[in-house]
């Protein structure tokens, strides 16, 4: 998927096993953070950044859910132990991930990058990080966010 394309409607059961539909939240600019997996280093300090900086987040009205392949219950567990405010979806065939150009190398994950849908349902930011070692910055997905209002 490119920037300026519709983004795919999917449906993914968040970390209390209800179902999140992208569809549900046209109208609203939506933030997937694909991320490789729960509990490991950076996608740990990733998403603790994402909370660390959630008033921020919040402020700009979007809705920001992260996306992995991991199951229901370990989100769940992440979230709780790891106090995450937003919704962890699982993506558990990666089937989201790939439709989303997340694809990863490593066999039964997704890439880490950040997309940025509008709220005409478009995509209005795409960016797949090149080595998953490295989280993106908060301060570029923010902008990203202000840019697709």
């Amino acid at each position: 998927m490119k920037v300026g394309e519709p983004a795919s409607d999917f449906t993914l059961k968040d970390g209390n096993g209800n179902d999140w539909s992208l569809s549900e939240h046209r109208g609203t600019t939506v933030v997937l953070l694909f991320y490789p997996g729960d509990n490991t280093p950076v996608c740990t300090r990733q998403l603790c950044s994402v909370r660390d900086h959630w008033s921020e987040y919040q402020a700009t009205g979007a809705e920001v859910v992260g996306i992995s392949t991991d199951t229901v219950e370990s989100h769940k567990d992440f979230a709780e132990k790891k106090e995450l405010p937003l919704r962890l979806l699982s993506d558990p065939d990666g089937k989201v991930s790939a439709a989303y150009g997340m694809k990863s190398w490593l066999p039964g994950r997704s890439a880490r990058g950040v997309v940025v849908i509008d709220n005409e349902g478009k995509i209005a930011y795409h960016k797949v990080q090149a080595l998953s070692l490295f989280r993106p910055a908060d301060a570029d997905v923010l902008r990203a966010i202000k840019q697709a209002d």
